[in-house]
């Protein structure tokens, strides 16, 4: 398989690294994240022209068709500069839209930078399985009431709509039976409680109380959002997979000239073979991520479900195991200052924690590569 990147990629990923590089240093997303929104509108301006809102829509509402391979090398730009706008939060959204072929004009809006999305999919039960959903959407009419609360939603209180599960049928804990919604920020009986997480971005707390909405609100069929909800999951796993690979290249860099500089005992300790051991350690965790990464924005777009879900799942978890690994080895390769606010490698170090713990930690996603047909040799026979 050729990953070789083709130029128009290329240039993509130049063109936020020059903005990072000039308008997103530390101190200006030191400054951004502890401002009372939390984001910045400027940040979002420049995304949107540089074109990255439109990046991985669909052409037919104003995108540029991007593909997930498209998305690997923005988001490792994003992870690398630790961007804490809520880009992730609103392509992760529009690929519930895009999947299911609805809200064309939402659509259109995002692309052109003008509505942000939230995913507000998890509960204080569920844990990772999405599919554990005790929030509950009951016919009215023509259309429904939902009732539940839905914590960690990603950017929920920068949103202008949220994407929301909820059951209309069905087991708790069932795949069937589950709707999709698209709820506006401000619809009466939603409420929102904003906060900012360790690493910096901003989640909120979501309660629907009798929140009524027309028929028009469903992402999909209602009753049959799993295989939905499923898919967009995957492609949301192989963003922060793409992400972590940025994040895991910084800290590793920053490790790297750190100990090039620091002295000991009249030295570099870079100098020092036990270092250097660690620091090809780390080397090839990053770099095995990485190759799980492309192959997951490879396939992610284009695979049946069960070939995508093992995919999917094998890349978050080998990208959750290095993401530990590279991270702790960087602060204390660093030292008591590795944990330190004003060192970008403790932020690098957060976000990458916090990725590892976003849509299924590596236990998690074992667990389900383990689930798939085929993997039990009693399934061959």
């Amino acid at each position: 398989m050729d990953f070789t990147f083709n130029q128009e990629q290329q240039q993509f990923a130049d063109a936020l690294r020059r903005w990072a590089d000039k308008d997103y240093r530390f101190e200006a997303r030191q400054a951004i994240m502890h401002s009372d929104s939390g984001v910045s509108d400027a940040a979002w301006a420049t995304l949107t022209e540089l074109g990255m809102t439109a990046l991985p829509l669909p052409g037919e509402q104003g995108g540029f068709d991007g593909t997930a391979v498209d998305m690997l090398l923005v988001m490792q730009e994003l992870g690398r500069a630790l961007v804490i706008e809520p880009y992730f939060a609103t392509v992760f959204g529009a690929q519930f839209l895009k999947l299911s072929g609805s809200h064309g004009d939402v659509l259109r809006q995002v692309a052109d930078g003008g509505v942000k999305l939230a995913c507000a999919l998890g509960e204080a039960q569920s844990r990772h399985d999405l599919h554990d959903i005790a929030t509950t959407a009951t016919r009215s009419g023509d259309g429904f009431v939902l009732d539940g609360t839905k914590t960690v939603v990603i950017h929920g209180a920068q949103a202008a709509y949220l994407i929301v599960s909820a059951r209309s049928s069905g087991e708790q804990r069932g795949t069937d039976g589950i709707s999709l919604f698209l709820v506006p920020f401000d619809a009466p009986g939603v409420t929102v409680r904003d906060y900012r997480t360790i690493d910096g971005q901003r989640a909120a707390t979501v309660t629907l109380v009798q929140v009524v909405l027309g028929s028009d609100a469903l992402i999909g069929d209602a009753g049959n959002g799993w295989d939905v909800l499923d898919a967009a999951t995957d492609y949301g796993v192989t963003l922060l997979c793409a992400e972590a690979v940025g994040a895991m290249d910084a800290i590793f860099a920053a490790t790297l000239e750190y100990l090039k500089t620091r002295q000991q005992f009249g030295a570099p300790i870079g100098k020092f073979q036990a270092l250097q051991h660690r620091m090809a350690d780390m080397f090839i965790h990053l770099e095995q991520a990485r190759s799980m990464a492309m192959l997951a924005a490879a396939k992610v777009d284009t695979a049946e479900p069960v070939e995508r879900r093992r995919i999917v799942s094998a890349a978050k978890a080998r990208v959750g195991q290095a993401a530990t690994f590279v991270g702790q080895q960087a602060v204390q390769l660093h030292g008591g200052m590795g944990v330190t606010d004003e060192l970008p490698a403790a932020h690098h170090f957060k976000r990458l924690t916090m990725i590892g713990l976003s849509l299924g930690d590596a236990g998690h996603h074992i667990e389900r590569f383990i689930a798939q047909p085929g993997f039990l040799p009693s399934e061959h026979a």
